[in-house]
């Protein structure tokens, strides 16, 4: 018997592949499904069931992809009229050699979610060794329930159900498989660590420490940002996401390719350099997302309607970001623009570039009183937690519809986060509608942590 659990990198996202005596199973598999099949090669197995814990909200599942490469059924709950799949309710079971996968209904992040249990037939045919949670219960957190603003209670509700009544009842022992770590648009307080009891969790997690009416009221007051993407994986997940049958391999584009069709706005030029590549020298009128953040904020920005040109800083790089674009359902892409800006440098197009400022830089300013601008992309939780003087906040997300709460007679309008990669999308939004005097504070807050800033909390 096997497991192992396969990490996708910016959306925070676990899958799991599970198998025994020839047969694999895999648990939420993303859309680039080609390591499931390895996996299960090296093991000598068949990837033979595909298991869905639920509609899915920040990425395409890659179900149907995996599907068609291996025949394997797909299954979720008959609870959402999916266009594709097998519908399971509570207590069906599925065996694999001696695995034995059971169902387990638990809604609450949605109506339709499930759980699955595992267990080893070789020991015991009902006491579980783990369960696959989906978005139910993570490490240090549990589902967010925001999804449906008309009935809060109700969800909330059965999301305490589920876990105090379903989850945690199968004892202490049980070691949790969740559908997403850190970093995830699902959870605020995920731990950065992938494994826990629900034991450990039962006694730690902070929101399993509330009773019932403290959990609702929780969950109820809870701030989460919806990227407007979340309506595209929705529908798609639920019509089941178009066949890639091949990772797109976008080829290179020479300068007058890339200046004829930005220019015509016949395409989105995406940079994914660093913040002080980005900063140094970039091509007018592109949006800069740092690489390791395509999956998390593409989708604020990006539309899906216009192929995108990407400005990279190697060919490493264009496949990672393929990977990246295509799990949130940007599957047209034009090409990378040929050696980069340089190439664009030394054709004489115009370029700009981005100053920035340091920590020392900015506590001079706030403490001399200078006349300028400090605008924090920072979530509103981060805000709240402490901030700088007088600092606007408006979240990176959101500002495209947004840009009237920027004061427009302080300047320069400095840009900042936690680290300077939010306010590299920041800047290059702001530049991109017409802000001149923009600067990104590179550190950021991080940085007056090292060095020391006045906060107000």
């Amino acid at each position: 018997m096997f497991l192992e659990t396969i990490r996708s990198e910016g959306l925070a996202h676990l899958s799991y592949i599970i198998g025994d005596k020839g047969k694999a199973a895999v648990i939420d598999p993303r859309r680039d499904c080609d390591i499931y099949r390895d996996i299960a090669y090296q093991h000598d197995t068949q990837i033979t069931h595909i298991f869905e814990t639920h509609r899915n909200e920040d990425y395409l599942i890659g179900s149907k992809e995996l599907a068609h490469q291996t025949g394997a059924e797909i299954y979720h709950s008959k609870h959402l009229p999916f266009q594709y799949g097998n519908p399971v309710s509570e207590g069906d079971c599925f065996l694999l050699g001696n695995c034995i996968l059971r169902i387990l209904e638990t809604p609450g992040h949605t109506y339709d979610s499930i759980s699955i249990i595992l267990a080893d037939k070789k020991f015991s045919t009902r006491d579980p060794i783990a369960v696959f949670t989906g978005d139910a219960l993570f490490i240090g957190d549990v589902g967010r329930t925001d999804f449906f603003p008309d009935k809060p209670e109700e969800v909330a509700d059965l999301l305490y159900n589920s876990i105090f009544k379903k989850l945690l009842p199968m004892g202490d022992q049980v070691i949790i498989h969740p559908a997403h770590g850190a970093g995830s648009v699902c959870g605020a307080g995920i731990a950065s660590r992938d494994f826990s009891t629900l034991g450990y969790e039962r006694k730690y997690n902070p929101i399993l420490q509330k009773n019932r009416d403290e959990f609702i009221r929780h969950k109820v007051n809870e701030h989460h940002y919806k990227p407007p993407y979340f309506k595209r994986m929705h529908r798609l997940n639920q019509e089941g996401a178009p066949l890639l049958k091949n990772l797109p391999k976008p080829a290179p584009g020479n300068v007058e390719e890339f200046d004829k069709t930005a220019m015509n706005e016949e395409m989105i030029i995406l940079d994914v350099r660093s913040p002080e590549a980005f900063a140094g020298a970039y091509i007018p009128g592109s949006i800069a997302i740092p690489l390791e953040m395509v999956p998390s904020f593409a989708g604020w920005f990006l539309p899906y309607d216009k192929p995108i040109g990407l400005i990279v800083d190697g060919y490493d790089q264009v496949e990672t970001a393929v990977r990246y674009l295509i799990r949130i359902g940007y599957d047209t892409i034009f090409g990378y623009l040929e050696k980069g800006v340089h190439k664009w440098e030394i054709s004489g197009r115009k370029y700009e570039s981005i100053p920035t400022v340091y920590a020392g830089e900015i506590i001079r300013r706030i403490n001399t009183k200078e006349d300028f601008t400090l605008l924090d992309v920072r979530s509103k939780e981060e805000f709240e937690r402490g901030h700088l003087p007088n600092a606007v906040n408006v979240y990176v997300g959101e500002l495209p519809d947004n840009l009237d709460k920027i004061p427009g007679d302080h300047h320069p309008l400095t840009v900042f986060c936690s680290t300077g990669k939010r306010a590299t999308i920041a800047a290059s939004l702001l530049k991109k509608n017409g802000f001149e005097e923009v600067e990104n504070w590179l550190g950021s807050m991080t940085a007056c942590s090292a060095i020391g800033c006045p906060i107000v909390t």
